[in-house]
């Protein structure tokens, strides 16, 4: 464990927080302990009770969009919206006073998702209910995006999207080749079908082009002659491999992600959270037992480099 001017650094902490500013002491370096980092007890209990009300609150969200449900536990489900908007907003609120750089944590990602957890509801109850000037619903919707603060709890979510990052040049280019056969196959199959089989723009076999490619093929767009046919055949074949090359990226990005001393695949600094178990690390082999014979030739050939 690293030293620093402010004390021993808890390996607890990834570097994503550890930028926030720990405080030295006092009440807010406590709750920092308590909400940044899951070394403690106290850390982990908070960590469990925060992931079972962010699961809760999307099961509600959920559940109220379901008519029937809805006309039966409305004012139930009004009543649980606003306990957990409570307890989101304290959070937040907790988050910003107990960090060095709030600022810094209200415009990180993180910060963006907590405020993004309490503000539809404020949003939608001092909103006038008004159909020509705002759906009400849609801000209500927008609480789903409290499933992200679940991320911050899961070190395997931090390695993908270190990988995809990593990866992001890679998968520019073959997104780029992509939309250029895409193109040219759209266009080649808008000239040899034509609006007469429903291929009336080149957008539209673009999107046919699309569609075929990622193996979905709605099939509102169907080609007639026996060349488009022979075109969508090529699209589907290379449809196999567009969906391959971008998993093989990402999946050799992260076989290179450094491994911590347990064996788990961590991206630098991280592995923080109750969902971030890492792989157990492997037994080391049992030391070999020698048989007598082998034991009697290892005794000769000691005593014969000994003369």
């Amino acid at each position: 464990m690293t030293q620093s001017s402010h004390g021993p650094i808890d390996e607890t902490l990834d570097d994503s927080d550890a930028q926030l500013g720990k405080p030295d002491r006092g009440w807010r370096r406590t709750l920092f302990s308590v909400i940044f980092e899951s070394g403690s007890r106290a850390g982990r209990l908070f960590d469990l009770v925060l992931i079972a009300v962010i699961v809760a609150s999307v099961t509600v969200v959920i559940l109220d969009s379901v008519q029937p449900i809805r006309q039966r536990a409305g004012p139930v489900f009004g009543v649980l919206e606003w306990v957990f908007t409570v307890l989101f907003a304290l959070e937040y609120l907790g988050r910003l006073a107990c960090v060095r750089h709030p600022w810094r944590y209200a415009t990180s990602f993180y910060g963006v998702i907590d405020l993004l957890a309490v503000l539809p509801t404020f949003l939608a109850t001092f909103t006038p209910e008004l159909a020509y000037l705002i759906d009400v619903r849609v801000l209500r919707l927008l609480r789903v995006f409290r499933i992200f603060k679940l991320s911050r709890y899961s070190a395997e979510y931090r390695v993908l999207v270190s990988a995809v990052a990593a990866s992001r040049r890679k998968i520019t280019v073959f997104v780029g080749f992509v939309m250029l056969v895409v193109l040219v196959m759209g266009t080649l199959m808008y000239v040899v079908e034509g609006p007469v089989h429903g291929f009336t723009s080149i957008p539209v076999a673009v999107y046919w082009a699309i569609s075929t490619m990622a193996t979905v093929g709605f099939g509102d767009l169907v080609p007639k002659t026996d060349i488009g046919r022979a075109i969508a055949s090529v699209m589907m074949l290379l449809g196999w491999g567009v969906l391959a090359v971008p998993t093989g990226i990402v999946t050799a990005e992260m076989a290179r992600r450094p491994r911590d001393e347990d064996g788990a695949v961590y991206p630098t600094g991280a592995a923080r959270g109750l969902l971030s178990i890492g792989i157990a690390p492997a037994a080391a082999p049992p030391p070999r037992r020698l048989t007598p014979a082998a034991r009697r030739r290892a005794l000769a050939q000691h005593r014969r480099v000994r003369r």
